[in-house]
């Protein structure tokens, strides 16, 4: 008989690579890189004469980083994040704004965002005319499952389901703080609708008729490759404002004149 040889388990995927993946953690290094270069030239001005207060010095900073920002290829509302931080820590830090203070504010922006640094999805409210223009978008002549991917405080799901009572509206949304507003929504209105706190990676599209995204230019590739797989022939699926790229809409309709486009792929 054979020995059985010992099997060595396989490496554990290395954590570093996927860290830097993240556009949080990014832009963190960049304001890390960006503090030695500020210092030069904070240095060189006051060099030549120039008299520097600690606003000239966040500035400068924050024109450093949003540049690398730029030139590491990060969203454009990075660049402003970027430029603002440095000038709002040294705010913050002239207000002497006891420290609960700010850990409330972190609890509560954590509660809102959740995973946003990793998801790169922030909030993203849609609006009524959205939501008229995917209610008429909808089959008219049978019940249907929809589902809000990132349903946020909830008023797609609430508005279909009062607008269809004989069909099943479903929000799914990963942040705490907007999943509840959207549950107690609910629960207030006694709506059928119904909210599911969680990723929508872990869905069977299959499942719905129709899935509903307002997610970000980030996401969309990811949202192609997993509706490609899962939705059923009959099915849609609805994007507002951001274009699969490399995939022509079904349908394109304008809710609101001169305003984003609402997508369509029919499958």
């Amino acid at each position: 008989m054979r020995p059985t040889l010992p099997t060595t388990p396989p490496p554990a995927p290395d954590l570093a690579p996927r860290l830097f993946r993240f556009p949080a953690v990014r832009a963190l290094l960049i304001q890390v890189a960006a503090f030695p270069l500020t210092l030069a030239i904070v240095y060189l001005l006051a060099s030549s004469g120039l008299v520097l207060s600690y606003w000239h010095v966040a500035l400068v900073q924050g024109m450093l980083a949003a540049l690398l920002s730029w030139w590491r290829g990060l969203a454009s509302w990075w660049r402003a994040i970027q430029f603002g931080f440095p000038l709002a820590l040294l705010g913050a830090s002239a207000l002497a704004i006891p420290p609960a203070a700010f850990l409330a504010i972190f609890l509560f922006l954590l509660l809102l965002y959740w995973s946003t640094y990793r998801t790169q999805v922030p909030y993203y409210p849609s609006g009524r005319k959205v939501w008229e223009a995917v209610a008429a978008a909808l089959p008219q002549e049978r019940p249907v499952r929809v589902i809000d991917i990132g349903s946020g405080i909830g008023g797609l799901v609430l508005e279909l389901q009062r607008r269809r009572p004989e069909s099943t509206i479903e929000g799914i949304e990963l942040a705490p703080l907007p999943w509840l507003a959207s549950h107690l929504r609910a629960l207030i209105a006694r709506s059928r609708a119904r909210f599911i706190r969680g990723d929508y990676e872990k869905l069977d599209l299959g499942d719905y008729d129709a899935v509903f995204a307002y997610l970000s230019p980030a996401a969309m590739s990811a949202l192609w490759r997993k509706a490609a797989r899962e939705m059923r022939p009959g099915s849609t699926l609805f994007s507002y404002e951001f274009v699969i790229e490399d995939r022509p809409p079904s349908r394109i309709i304008h809710p609101a004149i001169g305003g984003p486009a609402l997508y369509m792929w029919d499958f």
